[in-house]
């Protein structure tokens, strides 16, 4: 109902041939196959709406750059501001900025600390991380019969979405049915592949014994499959998950290496953002928080996913 209330807004708001909006657009990095898909999803539909400009910056994950980008915009008279964080606990400058200037802001994505503070002329679009380190933890429990030890690579820990995916990691092997699962690392990779790779090649020469791994998301994951393949383990049998579903994430699982990952909508999520911008740029009223669902992905369903991240 929420998205159905901002697409409302937002077609109000175009019916007007007259009318013409500019969003900036300040992304933590392009360097990215999640975000680029994001950036794309607001890119592209922001090309079907007549009188829609973005101007779309990469914050080259810097915190100072995208207080920068956001003054900048501000500054050129935008007329909505959409923001994918850096640090989602640095976001507070960006907010009051935008507030100050009383220009719209959508965060986009990432949720930001202040999130329950946001202003009448502020939103946030994203997807419930409380889902989604929960459904790939859960199927992994599924998996492993509800005991095992298990490896877990984390997001940058500055970042909702790490800290609360991992946070739904230790909730899930705290329940009765996967009580029997305990970790026996836990370390940070920052999203990256390479850094995951490097994370498990370390893991392995200590002589870790597990027997699935969880990551935060499917760049992490991906990067702990090249390391075990390295080593000489059979990725086949290996039980790895991520978040995402992204489709080199995808075709790892294809492959049967990938066992479990978590379909986040990128795409959708740029959208509602573009949606609810324009909705707060005409003065419409927008839902603080508006999520787009995630959806479990295992191999038994993964072909309807193909292509859509």
């Amino acid at each position: 109902m929420k998205r159905i209330l901002i697409a409302l807004a937002a077609a109000t708001v175009l019916s007007s041939p007259a009318f013409a909006t500019k969003i900036g657009v300040s992304m933590d990095k392009f360097d990215d196959n999640f975000l680029t898909v994001l950036r794309n999803g607001m890119s592209d539909y922001a090309k079907t709406l007549p009188g829609v400009t973005l101007q779309v910056e990469d914050a080259k994950d810097d915190v100072s750059k995208q207080l920068s980008q956001v003054q900048n915009f501000i500054a050129n008279g935008v007329d909505a501001i959409i923001v994918n964080p850096v640090d989602t606990s640095a976001t507070a400058a960006i907010t009051k900025a935008a507030a100050d200037a009383g220009v719209p802001l959508v965060y986009v994505n990432r949720e930001p600390t202040e999130v329950d503070k946001l202003g009448p002329k502020a939103a946030f679009v994203a997807s419930n991380e409380a889902e989604s380190g929960t459904l790939e933890t859960k199927q992994i429990c599924k998996l492993l019969g509800g005991k095992g030890n298990i490896l877990v690579i984390e997001g940058q820990l500055s970042n909702q979405a790490a800290v609360q995916r991992t946070k739904d990691i230790h909730e899930v092997i705290s329940s009765p049915d996967c009580s029997g699962m305990k970790i026996v690392a836990e370390q940070t990779a920052t999203w990256d592949r390479t850094q995951a790779q490097n994370l498990m090649t370390n893991w392995l020469s200590k002589g870790l014994k597990f027997d699935a791994v969880v990551s935060n998301n499917d760049e992490m994951a991906i990067g702990a499959l090249q390391a075990m393949k390295a080593a000489g383990i059979d990725t086949k049998t290996a039980i790895v998950g991520g978040v995402d579903a992204t489709q080199d994430a995808l075709a790892s699982m294809k492959a049967g290496d990938l066992k479990v990952t978590v379909f986040q909508d990128a795409a959708g999520q740029g959208k509602g953002a573009v949606d609810a911008a324009l909705a707060l740029a005409a003065g419409k009223p927008v839902e603080k928080k508006v999520y787009i669902p995630f959806v479990l992905v295992t191999p038994a369903n993964m072909d309807q996913f193909m292509k859509k991240n």
